[in-house]
């Protein structure tokens, strides 16, 4: 049988470079590349969507700890790009799947929860130990309705993670316990698989985020903007992370205490106070005012009235050493 040649092989007779009996190789590395599953997702745009999903991890698990009233870890396994009959033939049955659409795009995804996990929740939001153990591993309309709380959570935490990129809002479009009442996309469909490791106590499970990658585009060209080689939100756009830092702690409260003055009385005395007795304290009238912020020994001050509000004129300030 007459030997088929390639492509290569005739490019090199061609050029001179062989002869059919005497094919030279090509010295340059050969990267395979799939038809079936263009790359739409470039290593960099991954990596900043695992950035986003690390984020999303944190204050969902931030969530879970305060509500379970236990020890919650949650990290991010995998982010790929698979066919999504490989993700179809990866989920059990019965599972627990809330299909979503984004609104404004085409783009759908899936949230699914280890049934396991899923049970555990139930049990624990509804007072149990998180211990007890069903039959039948079966959701049911009541689980469902206790689940929602939480499923609303993780989109809320979901959109506010990725308000970086746009403002995404996230519509239900059902429950299901079978993966192919879901129909999320064609079979031979690249899919963007984001898989999250929950850890409470002693027990590891496992929640997966499912997104359909053929209108991932538009989201796809801001993922590869300037504007987000940090994660920041964004109202935070062209800031450094020292003025970020600055800016929230400016916006923190902290408890101001003014001492009017101080005193000594025996407990008799105070046992013997009534309405209209008057405490004589040891400053003058003239006398400077304490100021603490947090406890701790700020300003002197002078009181005063502003606007018919009981106010003080700061003269001091002990945090610069500076008399005002």
């Amino acid at each position: 049988m007459a030997e088929v040649l390639s492509q290569q092989d005739i490019d090199d007779i061609l050029r001179g470079g062989g002869s059919i009996g005497e094919v030279k190789t090509n010295q340059k590395e050969v990267q395979p590349y799939d038809f079936r599953l263009p790359n739409r997702i470039s290593k960099s745009q991954l990596r900043t969507i695992r950035n986003i999903s690390e984020n999303f991890a944190e204050s969902f698990g931030s969530y879970l700890m305060t509500t379970l009233q236990t020890v919650v870890n949650i990290r991010v396994n995998t982010v790929d790009q698979i066919y999504y009959s490989e993700y179809v033939l990866s989920v059990p049955d019965p599972a627990v799947l809330y299909a979503f659409t984004i609104k404004g795009t085409d783009i759908r995804m899936v949230l699914e929860l280890n049934i396991d996990f899923a049970l555990v929740l139930v049990d624990r939001l509804l007072g149990g130990n998180g211990n007890s153990m069903k039959p039948q591993k079966v959701i049911t309309q009541i689980e469902q309705k206790v689940l929602s709380n939480v499923v609303e959570k993780i989109i809320f935490d979901l959109k506010k993670a990725w308000m970086v990129i746009d403002n995404f809002e996230y519509k239900l479009d059902g429950f299901e316990t079978d993966i192919d009442f879901v129909q999320l996309s064609s079979a031979n469909e690249s899919v963007l698989l984001i898989s999250f490791e929950i850890s409470i106590g002693d027990q590891s499970y496992l929640m997966n985020l499912c997104f359909t990658t053929f209108a991932f585009d538009p989201i796809l060209s801001k993922l590869s903007s300037k504007r987000v080689s940090t994660i920041k939100n964004s109202k935070y756009f062209g800031m450094t992370a020292p003025e970020v830092i600055k800016l929230q702690l400016a916006e923190v409260e902290l408890p101001v205490v003014v001492e009017l003055g101080e005193t000594k009385i025996s407990f008799q005395e105070l046992l013997d106070l009534k309405v209209g007795d008057i405490i004589v304290l040891d400053n003058r009238i003239h006398d400077e005012l304490k100021v603490n912020v947090n406890n701790k020994l700020s300003y002197f001050a002078y009181p005063g009235v502003a606007n018919n509000h009981k106010a003080i004129r700061i003269t001091k300030n002990l945090l610069t050493n500076i008399s005002l």
